[in-house]
């Protein structure tokens, strides 16, 4: 690793790569990942052949690409996104997996779904609509959930003539909704999904963008530091006692490290506890390693014995996660049962699972306008709000903005186990 707990050249030479697409209805998303498979031969003979089929019995004159993530009966009867679809591939230089989402309103939770582990949000705007309501929606929802990196996609610059024009004139409509959101790296692209300009292969017909294409972006962009290398955060998921004579001395704790680089001999102290010792050993399926980072599973085994079990954190002796019962958070409300206020609940947070009233709801957004709506308290499926929240026992916690993950909380109903929030610990 290098000084500064990254990790070193050559970690992310293949480093998988998620992203998400957003726009509205007919910004042409499906379509562009279509492009972006087939200009980068991602696509299966087979899956060609069944494209140029569906799309002859849709009486249509070229192959509609837009079918290969449009896989829903009624995705393709209405020509529309519903359900998240999710696509792998793979060029010599980075592996990808898409999160294709639905533009509509009604379908905010499956963006939410979708954009929840994305490195790069991929947003689309309509070239002669420009920036619309839904714009802000998409990169208020890409702010919220913490994407490190946005890629606006100004799309249709064919049927404007790829104007230069237009591209900066939507440059400029973006601004305030960027400086509103305090999005920090954004990239913008002309692009033409239909006809492939600037998508895998330099347009011939903008000469005067110098930029890279959109496959160009993807391949390239640093997301070294996206990860939370800092703050040393172990949530225990499984005690490891292998009963075997040879490890009979063995205890590991097993989990996925959620923040910070842990090396034999690193002080750390387990919470609940409050107890410091020393990490012994760092161990993988294959044998001791000499450090781990995230997102890697790894078995911590520690110098001294002491009672931990699933739900506990290994953490910085030095620098430990916050620690509370009431906690704010944003959440997006995924069930079609309303928010019940005063309501107990089930909550996961990393590996511990336990109870929760709802206390309070501060505003709701009105994720158009980005307005607070502080009157009304009501929380219904689709819509995002602050609230406060009380738990039965401590929880150990880091904003949302600083770690996804020990900043993050499902909200379970208690009577259907269904996940009725998303919540984002403020």
């Amino acid at each position: 690793m290098s000084k500064d707990n990254n990790p070193a050249p050559g970690y992310l030479d293949m480093k998988l790569l998620r992203f998400t697409t957003a726009g509205s209805v007919d910004d042409g998303k499906s379509t562009l990942i279509g492009r972006l498979l087939f200009d980068s031969k991602a696509i299966f003979e087979d899956q060609m052949e069944a494209l140029e089929t569906a799309s002859e019995n849709r009486g249509e004159e070229q192959v509609n690409l837009a079918l290969l993530t449009d896989g829903l009966r009624a995705e393709r009867e209405q020509g529309i996104t519903i359900d998240v679809a999710y696509r792998y591939f793979a060029t010599p230089k980075r592996k990808f997996i898409i999160a294709d989402t639905p533009g509509h309103v009604q379908y905010t939770r499956n963006m939410v779904t979708g954009a929840s582990t994305a490195n790069l949000a991929l947003i689309l705007i309509d070239a002669r609509h420009g920036v619309l309501e839904q714009t802000k929606r998409h990169a208020y929802i890409a702010s919220l959930l913490g994407i490190p990196h946005v890629a606006i996609c100004i799309n249709k610059m064919d049927l404007v003539d790829y104007s230069e024009e237009v591209y900066h004139d939507i440059l400029k409509q973006f601004e305030p909704v960027r400086n509103m959101l305090n999005i920090q790296d954004v990239r913008f692209i002309p692009i033409s999904a239909l006809k492939g300009d600037n998508v895998v292969d330099q347009s011939s017909n903008m000469d005067w963008f110098d930029g890279p294409t959109l496959l160009e972006l993807l391949e390239t962009i640093d997301i070294t530091s996206d990860a939370d290398f800092k703050n040393q955060r172990f949530p225990v998921q499984y005690v490891i006692r292998p009963q075997r004579q040879e490890f009979h001395d063995y205890r590991g704790y097993a989990g996925r490290i959620a923040g910070g680089v842990f090396k034999t001999g690193d002080e750390v102290t387990v919470l609940p506890a409050g107890l410091k010792t020393k990490v012994k050993s760092v161990d993988v399926m294959n044998g001791e390693i000499d450090q781990a980072f995230p997102p890697q599973s790894v078995a911590l085994s520690l110098e001294d014995d002491i009672d931990i079990s699933r739900g506990d954190m290994i953490a910085d002796a030095n620098n430990q996660p916050k620690s509370g019962q009431e906690i704010d958070l944003m959440v997006c409300w995924l069930s079609e049962k309303p928010m019940a206020l005063g309501g107990k609940y089930t909550i996961r947070h990393t590996t511990a699972e336990l109870r929760c009233v709802i206390r309070d709801v501060k505003f709701k957004m009105n994720i158009n306008t980005l307005e607070e709506i502080t009157d009304d308290k009501s929380v219904s499926l689709n819509e995002i709000a602050r609230i406060s929240i009380k738990t039965t026992k401590p929880i150990f916690y880091d904003s949302y903005q600083e770690n996804r993950i020990t900043g993050s909380i499902s909200i379970i109903d208690e009577a259907t186990n269904n996940t009725v929030g998303a919540g984002m610990i403020i």
